[in-house]
């Protein structure tokens, strides 16, 4: 439950109005699509290292131990800067949705109950966090998959209004909008949905039996996003035409009335049910804001660990709580409250652009760490047959994902070079792009202060922190269907 969480967000209820707005039906089925199999590789790369390399914080650790130690703390720091700035984010946001019902409160209230209410989920240590991210995350597939049921009574005439809708949409106003630059703003919408899968791998390193729990959750949570996500977002194509004005009149971009699953409900002429849908919503952001404290405290605390920030973030209590790096991550979220004056808008929006191409980094140096693993694994003697776990599609599924990632990170540049409804500036490049540049700052300085070594396959450490495993007996309790 802990990727579903991550993942089926905002960028899944409200995001992909804009990507709707942006490309089109057909783009978002195609790019998601896309997405998702890129993903695929992604997150089967993950479970590999993560099962061979269960550690905390696995994603600097594994750049650092398979690519260069200098990318590891360039890869490490650019997830937690994603991670500390999406908490405020996604306070506000909460913010935003409550106001759906009222306005009538003012945003710092909701910002200070919710703030609280996550530092108390946190207190608990992983299993506090475990117990409530299952409950949220049980509600949005609940939600997800009440309203594709409702989406195919609707398009068929069952709604209020006995209307047959069928592919209309699809056919006028079309199936693509805006060209080629529509459906790369698409490609990057969904890419930027998607993320949060990969916290799986952080949570390896607490886990019992990570060779047996790691792969079925990374499989699971694939299989479980994709059809959500593609299957809701054809629905969606077939509800919601991409000329709808509602898509872009939300005040923000998290804003719920702009939300495609809510104005397809209200399009119906179905009452209460919008509301309700709303609360799935507000369930869901301060879902993605839990695991981003939870994703951020333990790639802190990882650092620490190798040296990579301060000591005080390495501290562990007896319950196995990052107390310090939790702590850091809550502060953080009183950044929120910058939106409660005039010009907080404006400040959080380069505070944001500081990890807003975090997700991409961060899936491309999983690819490539998996990549220098298998290539070292072969040089030092190693055979496949010795792995508790393999990725399907092995080193290629790795080189697809990689290859993918970087078009991501091409597709965003031209993107800021060549903003679809703006006309170009440098402003708008760099609340893009921003990210970027930072995150080649961070690596040269770090590799010139520290002098570290390019990792090479006969030289990577394939000892320190393996897990060994009794391959026989972890084939045999995959395969044993448990006992109810």
């Amino acid at each position: 439950m802990i990727g579903i969480g991550g993942s089926i967000g905002t960028g899944l209820f409200i995001g992909s109005g804009l990507a709707l707005a942006n490309g089109g039906p057909a783009a978002v089925v195609l790019c998601f699509v896309i997405i998702g199999f890129m993903l695929f590789n992604v997150c089967m790369a993950l479970a590999e290292l993560s099962v061979v390399f269960p550690i905390s914080g696995s994603f600097a650790a594994h750049s650092s131990r398979f690519l260069d130690p200098a990318w590891g703390f360039a890869m490490g720091w650019n997830y937690g800067m994603g991670g500390l700035l999406t908490m405020p984010l996604e306070l506000t946001a909460a913010g935003l949705v409550i106001n759906y019902w009222t306005t009538s409160i003012n945003a710092a209230v909701w910002i200070t109950i919710f703030l609280i209410a996550l530092l108390i989920i946190n207190l608990f240590g992983v299993r506090g966090y475990g117990e409530i991210e299952f409950f949220m995350s049980l509600i949005k597939v609940i939600a997800i998959i009440g309203f594709i049921i409702l989406g195919i009574v609707l398009i068929f005439g069952g709604g209020p209004h006995h209307e047959y809708l069928g592919g209309r949409y699809w056919r006028s106003p079309g199936a693509f909008a805006n060209g080629f630059k529509g459906v790369c703003s698409v490609f990057v919408i969904a890419a930027f949905s998607f993320s949060g899968t990969e916290l799986v791998g952080l949570a390896a390193a607490e886990t019992d039996n990570p060779g047996k729990t790691i792969p079925a959750a990374t499989k699971q949570v694939f299989w479980r996003i994709s059809l959500f996500y593609v299957v809701s977002l054809t629905i969606i194509g077939c509800l919601v035409p991409y000329t709808s004005k509602r898509l872009l009149s939300g005040s923000s971009s998290f804003d719920a009335t702009a939300s495609p699953f809510v104005i397809a409900i209200e399009d119906a002429g179905i009452k209460i049910l919008p509301s309700i849908f709303n609360a799935v919503i507000l369930c869901a952001v301060l879902s993605v804001g839990n695991a981003s404290i939870y994703g951020t405290s333990r790639t802190l605390c990882a650092l620490a660990e190798n040296g990579q920030a301060p000591k005080i973030f390495s501290y562990i209590d007896r319950k196995g709580r990052p107390i310090s790096a939790v702590i850091l991550s809550m502060l953080f979220g009183l950044i929120a409250y910058i939106n409660c004056t005039k010009a907080g808008s404006v400040v959080f929006k380069w505070l944001l652009a500081l990890g807003g191409l975090s997700t991409f980094f961060t899936w491309s140096s999983i690819c490539a760490c998996h990549i220098m693993f298998r290539l070292a694994w072969k040089v030092q003697g190693h055979t496949l047959d010795e792995l508790a776990f393999k990725a399907p599609f092995g080193i290629w599924g790795s080189c697809f994902g990689l290859l993918l990632n970087i078009l991501c990170l091409i597709t965003e540049f031209y993107l800021a070079v060549c903003p679809l409804n703006s006309s170009s500036s440098a402003e708008a490049f760099f609340q893009a792009y921003l990210a970027a540049p930072i995150i080649l700052t961070f690596y040269i300085v770090w590799k010139i202060w520290k002098r570290t070594p390019f990792m090479r396959p006969s030289t990577i450490d394939l000892d320190t922190g393996r897990r060994l495993f009794d391959k026989q007996k972890m084939i045999n309790e995959q395969t044993t269907k448990p006992r109810y």
